[in-house]
């Protein structure tokens, strides 16, 4: 929860400590609000011009239009009670001035109600532009940060609560902000009109507004206070429900009946989420309820003033209608002031924390000006120099002092017990990290001072946690190389040498099957197996300089694996390959074992030699082998 109220103080202007700080607080304030809403103005132009436009236009309009309704109103009025005299005395009156005022009345109640039906239809649309082009935002960030930022619980903060607000905030923001312009024009407006009846009215009215003014506000930064407090709590709902009905871990659920569990889970972080947004929205409308009752009364009594106005001749009745319209429709402004200037208060202060994520700095960039261009399809050299590593925040070290120097075209089995720092040691190679300590040279240069991107392409990758993705089967192949210009052959053939396509030809529509059932009624659901053959295949795709192997054949069978390392074989000739597998049948064929443990490399060689120095991989191996002598105890190997 601390690292979540961090992402709060980043931005948090800080309070003066003494009087002489005010004026400096109050600038910082008025600018750092100017900025967040001058941000949202870009957004907007960014997305869609005209839009800003008609906003400019609608606010003139909305601040005019109720104006001119209540002056037509009035002069209805009084003609009507002129019409009723005239007839109480027997004298002509000529109803044409009360026709045309009608038929002016029906005109401006049309065209008023035309505008704003076009307005909401144009904010609607616009609304959903302006969303896109902030999740765009957000995806193209997502795509930039470093790996490392995915591992913090900040970031994630961060994050979602940018996602979150991604879809309405701005457009309301910018909605709220022209809102403020045309209720300023209209209560100009009639304090103008009511001014002819008292000039202390409208002082106050405004005087009135200030407790829920000051309420307002109060409440809004709580609210965002608050927001961003229970950041944990949200993305724990998320979690839990998410888990009750997601469909691949759904069969276990069911079986070890975790439904209540994680159930309970969810209704906890809720409670806890609740009961402190409850307690604040209670008391915010305790106050509000006082303060309306302050209103009440002194609108009360500006009407009974108003009233005796008329009863001693002051103005006519139509006027009455006029003024206290006047006072309504400021008591109205003020209030949908007060209102929508605390909203783009609120609104900016969950917009910083978009600026703030849309600002993350990646780290992992080429460490020199003009950055080294990888060269392909040619031998590569790797060394790890005295490198570190651990996670930010973590006082253990994941990689402690790793030494090694790989020759081009050598192949490389590494070996050890989960957790002894395998994974992260390619996830280093490959730049997804950058070490804490020591350096890892490509070719003899650091490989910081190389092109992200190009380091990126000359790396054949399959993860341990592959991804599986929505799409059809001929894509989850082709995404291991999206920059290669190749056809269905090719697709085919590395499919073939993966073994995928026995079953993938079984599949209804062969290649063009959509897999998981999330989008198409014909999507067609995987083993594990299977999703690992296409990742696999994935491999054999791509046009790669360095080929590694995270846990390749986990989920396969023996012979199955076996016949995948012998395709193996063509496809790294001339390459570097790296294998991280824990069945050591497969380090049989490397030319450099490295046994890890804690982070630590402690033997090297290859597999005769580690064999014969008796040490942490030969207890290994054989362990392991045992699995496969007859457990009938003929102390004979299994065919």
């Amino acid at each position: 929860m601390r690292q979540v109220n961090n992402v709060n103080d980043r931005y948090r202007v800080k309070k003066p400590e003494s009087v002489k700080e005010v004026p400096k607080y109050l600038i910082t304030l008025v600018s750092t609000f100017c900025t967040r809403l001058f941000y949202i103005f870009r957004l907007v132009w960014e997305t869609k011009r005209s839009l800003l436009f008609l906003m400019v236009f609608m606010a003139l309009f909305n601040g005019v239009m109720p104006v001119i309704g209540s002056l037509i109103g009035a002069q209805i009025m009084n003609r009507l009670a002129e019409a009723y005299a005239a007839s109480q005395n027997g004298t002509q009156f000529a109803f044409r001035m009360i026709a045309v005022l009608l038929a002016l009345q029906f005109f401006y109640t049309f065209v008023n109600s035309s505008i704003s039906r076009v307005y909401s239809l144009v904010l609607s649309i616009s609304g959903e532009q302006l969303s896109n082009h902030v999740k765009m935002k957000i995806m193209q960030k997502a795509k930039e940060v470093d790996m490392v930022s995915f591992d913090s619980p900040d970031f994630y903060a961060r994050m979602e609560n940018a996602n979150r607000e991604a879809g309405m905030r701005p457009l309301q923001i910018m909605n709220s902000t022209f809102d403020v312009l045309s209720t300023l024009i209209r209560i100009v407006s009639y304090i103008v009109v009511l001014f002819a009846v008292s000039w202390w009215a409208p002082i106050v009215i405004v005087i009135v507004s200030i407790p829920t003014t000051v309420i307002n506000f109060v409440y809004r930064k709580k609210n965002v206070n608050y927001m961003f407090f229970r950041s944990k709590n949200r993305r724990q709902m998320e979690y839990y429900a998410g888990t009750v009905i997601d469909k691949d871990l759904v069969k276990e659920i069911r079986m070890f009946n975790l439904a209540d569990t994680f159930t309970e889970k969810y209704q906890a972080a809720f409670q806890e989420y609740y009961d402190g947004l409850r307690k604040l929205r209670i008391g915010e409308c305790l106050y509000g309820l006082l303060a309306a009752l302050l209103t009440s009364v002194v609108y009360c009594l500006l009407y009974i003033f108003l009233a005796r106005g008329v009863y001693r001749g002051n103005f006519p009745v139509g006027d009455f209608s006029l003024y206290t319209g006047a006072i309504t429709a400021i008591s109205a402004g003020v209030t949908s002031l007060i209102t929508s200037t605390s909203s783009i208060y609120e609104g900016t202060l969950f917009i910083e924390n978009l600026i703030s994520f849309l600002n993350e700095k990646p780290s992992i960039v080429p460490s020199i000006p003009e950055a080294r261009h990888v060269d392909r399809h040619v031998g590569h050299t790797i060394e790890f120099e005295n490198v570190y590593f651990r996670y930010p925040g973590s006082q253990k070290d994941v990689l402690k002092n790793i030494n090694v120097k790989i020759r081009a075209g050598e192949t490389v089995v590494i070996v050890g017990f989960n957790g002894a720092g395998k994974t992260t040691f390619v996830k280093l190679l490959t730049r997804l990290y950058d070490p804490t300590a020591g350096r890892i040279l490509l070719d003899g240069h650091d490989i910081r001072e190389y092109d992200v991107s190009e380091l990126y392409d000359m790396f054949g990758m399959i993860f341990q946690d592959y991804g599986k993705y929505a799409v059809s089967v001929s894509e989850n192949i082709t995404f291991g190389d999206l920059g290669r210009d190749a056809g269905e052959a090719e697709v085919r053939e590395a499919a073939a040498h993966s073994g995928a396509d026995v079953f993938i030809d079984a599949l209804p529509d062969g290649y063009d099957t959509p897999l998981m059932r999330y989008f198409e009624e014909n999507g067609t659901e995987l083993s594990i197996g299977q999703w690992q053959k296409l990742a696999i295949a994935r491999a054999f795709y791509t046009d790669s300089d360095i080929l590694i192997l995270d846990e390749p054949t986990a989920s396969l069978d023996p012979m199955a694996e076996q016949e995948i390392f012998n395709q193996f074989n063509e496809l790294r000739a001339d390459k570097t390959s790296i294998f991280i597998s824990h069945r050591l049948s497969s380090a049989t064929i490397a030319d450099t074992i490295l046994v890890m443990v804690n982070g630590e490399i402690v033997e090297k060689g290859s597999h005769r030699e580690l064999m014969a120095l008796g040490g942490e991989y030969y207890t290994l191996f054989s362990t392991q082998a045992a699995r496969y002598i007859d457990s009938d105890g003929d102390g004979q190997a299994d065919a």
